[in-house]
């Protein structure tokens, strides 16, 4: 691997067979991690990495995100503990609160203070998987049940768009691990949010991880319309048009993607190029590279390009 820089794939496919043949086809080819997100091809993801434990022997399991409202704290803890059983030392266990429009329509939930709901999820899970038992009585939460075992080398992550969530990740999480953040942002803002939660807290700064769209090609304009088709939506969500608003760009729930939004969030070039720009994130303090692998107006060949980037990046 290049200097310890990691690149994890963020999955996508169109059911939990076709997200399993993905993550050993990964594993394969080299790519060291996979993230999936919930309903990123699997109805449940560690149900899925459960299977992908028995079928791989070295590639890193990354949930991103696993969301809160779908399973209390406790469940959310035996399921990480059995997987890890399967795979010692892979399992990395990223979650969040989602968004307050999708989980009030799916769950039937009150959305209200997410942070607050995700420091408690955080308290609870991470005593559960160090100690193996738990006694905890919070303002979201109330959690009395001990496990079969620990397993402390799970890191617990959370999702992070704005500072005050930053600072929460860097205050209590093992991670914070972004989404469409322009990279400028992630690396200033972002990064000094971090810092100050950890230092808050007296604790070392955990890592970021950062989500980068990629696409290796020699047409800029096709990569980024390959954006605009895979990751259209997000502008238009609340939560990420404030932080792209905050980062200092139009109001986006009007715009859409501009292509200086496009270009604030994507790896595009040559492969050389494209090393270079990693090379650069990584100097300024991001620990991983989320990947969505974009595929441009060849789609196949220039995402099989770019997995096959990704995986020689890692081994150099």
């Amino acid at each position: 691997m290049r200097s310890n820089k990691l690149i994890g794939l963020d999955l996508r496919a169109d059911s939990p067979r076709e997200a399993l043949d993905a993550i050993i086809e990964a594993e394969n080819l080299g790519i060291p991690a996979v993230w999936v997100t919930s309903g990123g091809g699997s109805s449940d993801v560690l149900s899925l990495f459960a299977a992908a434990a028995s079928n791989t022997d070295e590639i890193l399991l990354g949930t991103s995100i696993a969301r809160t409202w779908s399973r209390h704290p406790i469940s959310m803890a035996e399921q990480a503990f059995t997987v890890s059983s399967f795979a010692p030392g892979r399992l990395r266990l990223g979650i969040g609160s989602g968004h307050k429009a999708s989980m009030e329509s799916t769950y039937g939930v009150d959305f209200h203070y997410p942070l607050g709901h995700v420091r408690e999820y955080v308290a609870i899970i991470k005593e559960l998987l160090t100690k193996g038992e738990t006694s905890y009585s919070g303002r979201y939460y109330s959690a009395n049940t001990s496990m079969g075992g620990t397993a402390p080398g799970i890191p617990v992550m959370i999702s992070a768009l704005r500072p005050g969530a930053y600072r929460t990740a860097g205050e209590i999480a093992d991670g914070a691990i972004s989404w469409v953040c322009p990279h400028f942002y992630a690396i200033t803002t972002a990064l000094d949010s971090l810092n100050e939660g950890a230092r808050t807290s007296g604790r070392d700064t955990p890592p970021l991880i950062l989500q980068a769209a990629v696409c290796i090609t020699n047409n800029l304009e096709s990569a980024r319309a390959a954006v605009r088709d895979q990751l259209g939506i997000y502008p238009s969500i609340d939560f990420y048009s404030r932080m792209f608003e905050q980062s200092g760009f139009e109001i986006t729930q009007r715009t859409g993607w501009t292509n200086e939004m496009i270009d604030s969030i994507l790896i595009t070039g040559t492969e050389e190029e494209a090393a270079s720009q990693l090379d650069k994130l990584f100097a300024s303090g991001v620990s991983e590279i989320l990947a969505s692998v974009v595929g441009d107006s060849d789609r196949a060949d220039s995402s099989d390009r770019t997995r096959r980037f990704i995986a020689d990046y890692c081994s150099h």
